[in-house]
């Protein structure tokens, strides 16, 4: 059905036949050049960079101890739609590490992996993910006390 409502335009409208040539100075980029790109826009989007810079928070905040001195916090208490910089790169730094575990561990499965190789690999992948996953467990209750007992 939905196909019929983009073929009318078409029965009205002839598509020209173009002949057009791919630039020589285009070549296609390499699967690691398109890996590292999308890993930094991950990077970036968990981040919050768009955040960032339409509500322009601090770095860090600040805050008043029981003696009266200000101490420096890293994590907007209370707040889920709210960060500092530091907080949405500390996040966004354990969600790639945990993606990249991911990843490794999804590099162990090439029957060209030696043995020790792959043990290896194994241990690191799943050291990534425990580590994003158990960090950013404790980033959420820093954010939100009382929240995930």
């Amino acid at each position: 059905m939905l196909h019929l409502i983009y073929d009318l335009p078409f029965q009205f409208i002839e598509a020209p036949n173009l002949k057009l040539k791919k630039p020589s100075w285009f070549h296609k980029p390499s699967a690691m050049f398109v890996y590292s790109l999308v890993m930094v826009s991950y990077f970036l989007v968990c981040a919050g960079v768009i955040y960032d810079v339409i509500v322009e928070p601090p770095s860090i905040g600040s805050t008043v101890d029981s003696s009266g001195h200000s101490r420096p916090v890293a994590f907007m208490p209370y707040r889920v739609n709210g960060q500092y910089i530091m907080e949405g790169l500390a996040s966004s730094f354990l969600f790639t590490i945990g993606g990249l575990g991911f990843v490794i561990l999804d590099s162990t499965h090439s029957p060209l992996t030696p043995k020790l190789n792959r043990i290896l690999l194994i241990s690191i992948g799943f050291m990534c993910i425990i580590v994003s996953f158990i960090t950013t467990w404790i980033f959420m209750r820093m954010k939100l006390p009382g929240y995930l007992l």
